[in-house]
């Protein structure tokens, strides 16, 4: 099979210009944040790799009453501020916890 050069050319620059349109996109997307009420939401996966614990940890403290969350669409978020105040509240139990060992 035979492709004359100009024909071939001009598909790759079809081709890439898509490209550079997939590319814009994406960016686009990955600069965009959930917020409600002028508030960061981080979803499951965003806190799992934040607070480095499964998405089962999460469950559990969701249950116990110690993570506040909001679900929107069937999706679990957590507000910025209410993450701040479980790590806060958190950290100082353990931190006094080890204090308090012999």
């Amino acid at each position: 099979m035979y492709i004359d050069k100009e024909v071939f050319e001009a598909w790759m620059e079809r081709i890439m210009d898509r490209f550079d349109k997939q590319d814009k996109t994406l960016d686009k997307m990955s600069k965009r944040q959930n917020m409600l009420d002028g508030e960061l939401l981080l979803d499951n996966q965003d806190l799992c790799q934040l607070l480095h614990v499964s998405k089962r940890t999460l469950q559990r403290y969701r249950s116990l009453g110690e993570l506040p969350f909001q679900m929107i669409y069937h999706k679990t978020y957590y507000k910025e501020s209410d993450v701040h105040t479980f790590i806060r509240e958190n950290f100082n139990k353990k931190k006094n916890n080890r204090n308090k060992k012999p």
